[in-house]
């Protein structure tokens, strides 16, 4: 009897702590009656800013290669082919008003990626057509823009400021069942190494994300947008929500929607440094009591990281005063940069604490032009720089930009492939392309590697 009511106090006193929370947020959280909590009224402010997407594409079918064969045609009779064959492909998604008066709205790459129509629906019934201003496949974001009036945007919040424990709400299309609302809270921040994107620095939640959630909203008690959704753990090919679940953080996502408007595409900065995580051996040799941090392993000559002075065995600690984690927080720190932009790099080098300060610079690739194969016209091909994932992994040239409706993109590739052979010659970097990149328009076969997976490439 005594754990009995010893329990009713403690519940009556997380009780009133709630009631004074939700008491100090910018909502009348009590109903008519004034008694039942509730997220509705959050919530009548904030849907009508989430989309749903909806994309058509259309997508060549790969016929035998026998059938391309002229003599094996005409041997079994076999008719020509008028043109290519062609199947209709739809999707589904979500998407997040982030500029009302511009009509701009947020969604992932991967929602309207080779799309030949985009439809975005609003919840007053109204649909239009939208033109993608830029997208960046490496974090999975996408701009785009749809000519309507009256729109309602996210204010957005600060999701440096998110703790493990806030409450969140997701808002999306799953399923394709219309606009849905499903709250949890933030499970873990900071989520990385999981192989879904180039960069990653994930908010992790137990919101409920479903397929067709994909770039709707993930907003805190205040309305305000914290992440965008984009990803769920399913083990065993699951489809559905199994309480793990990832958004893009909104301070990410606002950097790079600042150069997708400005440039159309990312500009990648390169800091021009190798790093490896800080494990307790190498603590121990460094004689140094945190793990947190990376360590430099390599500096490239001329590179803004050798111009500002790191040198090999730097112990990296913080960029800008945000302190790192590991080797890929500050490979996101960087990536995300505005190219041109100074930063100060904090670091331990002998057991003492030193200050540095680098410009980034664009990363060095090459956009394919003049008397290029005119089926590579519109991409742009770099070299794999140590700040990739795939550096060290595999051989190989990057395709860092594949400009949309470009010859390029008509012909297959992507951005983010790397093409391994050209006409079953090897390729390892950039010099070792350029001989076949400019061969005067005969055909290109190219094996590429996209999502870990190897595939062949025709150009003709």
């Amino acid at each position: 009897m005594t754990v009995f009511k010893t329990s009713l106090v403690w519940l009556a006193g997380i009780t009133l702590l709630a009631q004074v929370a939700v008491a100090a947020l910018p909502f009348d959280w009590f109903g008519n009656e004034g008694q039942i909590p509730s997220l509705a009224p959050m919530l009548d402010q904030s849907k009508p800013a989430v989309v749903n997407i909806a994309t058509q594409s259309h997508v060549r079918v790969q016929d035998n290669p026998l059938l391309n064969d002229p003599f094996f045609r005409r041997f079994f009779n076999i008719p020509e082919l008028q043109q290519p064959r062609q199947r209709s492909k739809q999707s589904l998604g979500s998407g997040v008003i982030f500029n009302a008066k511009e009509g701009l709205v947020l969604t992932n790459n991967h929602v309207i990626h080779r799309a030949d129509e985009i439809t975005v629906s609003l919840t007053d019934g109204r649909s239009f057509q939208a033109e993608l201003v830029g997208s960046d496949p490496a974090t999975d974001v996408a701009l785009i823009k749809i000519p309507a009036e009256q729109l309602t945007a996210l204010p957005l919040a600060d999701s440096d400021k998110l703790r493990v424990g806030d409450f969140v709400v997701a808002i999306g299309n799953p399923f394709g069942l219309g606009q849905t609302v499903t709250s949890g809270i933030v499970s873990a921040l900071g989520r990385s190494g999981l192989g879904i994107e180039g960069y990653e620095n994930f908010i992790q939640t137990d919101a409920s994300i479903n397929p067709g959630n994909s770039g709707g909203a993930l907003v805190n008690l205040r309305g305000e947008l914290v992440g965008i959704n984009t990803a769920i753990f399913s083990p065993g090919q699951k489809a559905g929500n199994i309480g793990i679940g990832f958004a893009i953080p909104s301070n990410m996502v606002k950097q790079i929607t600042d150069q997708l408007i400005k440039h159309g595409e990312v500009r990648r900065a390169h800091l021009g440094v190798q790093m490896q995580d800080i494990t307790a051996e190498l603590a121990q040799a460094f004689n140094i009591t945190s793990e947190q941090g990376a360590v430099v392993t390599r500096v490239l000559e001329g590179s803004a990281a050798d111009e500002a002075g790191l040198t090999i065995g730097d112990i990296v600690t913080a960029v800008d005063d945000v302190r790192l984690i590991n080797a890929d927080s500050l490979r996101n720190s960087i990536g995300l940069l505005m190219v041109g932009q100074t930063i100060k790099i904090d670091i331990l080098r002998e057991g003492k604490k030193k200050a540095l300060h680098a410009t980034v610079k664009e990363s060095k690739s090459q956009q394919a032009q003049g008397d290029v194969h005119p089926k590579l016209s519109g991409a742009t091909f770099g070299d794999i720089e140590n700040t990739s994932p795939y550096y060290g992994k595999i051989n190989g040239l990057m395709v860092y930009s594949v400009k949309r409706g470009s010859p390029a993109a008509n012909s297959g590739l992507r951005a983010n492939d790397i093409i391994t052979s050209v006409n079953k010659h090897a390729i390892n970097n950039l010099e070792d392309f350029k001989p076949h990149a400019y061969n005067n328009g005969k055909q290109l076969l190219l094996n590429i590697t996209r999502n870990g997976r190897a595939m062949f490439l025709i150009l003709r």
